[in-house]
C-alpha cells in the first residue's frame, strides 16, 4: 500500500504552501481524533478561479477549481500533521459552488475534490458530504469547500 504522499507524486502534484487565512479564524483546528479544515478556496499556481457556474463557467472548470481545492485541503492536512499517513479517514467535506440560479450540476462540480481524496486517501478517501450552491463566495471564486478528517 502506497503512501498519500506517494500518491500525489504518482498523480504529479506538489503541495502548495498552505494559504493562510484571511479573517478572524485559523486554518484548522485539531480536536481529539479528527482535523478541521477551513474552507479551502478554488486557488493555485496562476492565483485564485474566480467565476460563476452555468454563466462564465463550464462544468469541467468548475471540476478543475473543485480539485484545487482538494489540493489546498491536502496542503492543510500536511501543516496540520506533519505526515499524510496520519489521515485515517476523509469523514466529511462540505462543498459551496458560486452558481447561476439556473445550474444545477453542484455535485458533479464538487466530484473534482471528492475524486481526488478516493485517489489519495484510496477507501479512506471515501466521505459523506454536502455540496450547496451559492450567489457569491469569499473574493469571488467559484468554489470553496472544507473538510473533516480523521486521525491518528
Amino acid at each position: 500500500m502506497s503512501s498519500p504522499e506517494t500518491k500525489l507524486a504518482d498523480l504529479d502534484i506538489i503541495l502548495p504552501a498552505p494559504m493562510a487565512a484571511v479573517a478572524n479564524y485559523v486554518p484548522f483546528v485539531i480536536s481529539g481524533a479528527h482535523l478541521y479544515v477551513s474552507g479551502q478556496v478554488s486557488a493555485g499556481l496562476e492565483g485564485l478561479v474566480k467565476g460563476r457556474l452555468g454563466q462564465d463557467m463550464t462544468l469541467e472548470s468548475g471540476q478543475a477549481a473543485a480539485r484545487l481545492c482538494g489540493i489546498n485541503l491536502i496542503a492543510q492536512c500536511k501543516a496540520a500533521l506533519g505526515e499524510l499517513s496520519r489521515v485515517k479517514r476523509v469523514v466529511k467535506l462540505g462543498g459551496f459552488v458560486n452558481a447561476h440560479p439556473d445550474f444545477e450540476s453542484i455535485p458533479q462540480v464538487i466530484n473534482g475534490c471528492s475524486d481526488l481524496m478516493v485517489d489519495v486517501f484510496g477507501e479512506a478517501g471515501r466521505h459523506a458530504r454536502s455540496a450547496v450552491a451559492s450567489p457569491v463566495l469569499p473574493l469571488g471564486v467559484a468554489v470553496e469547500i472544507d473538510g473533516v478528517f480523521e486521525i491518528a
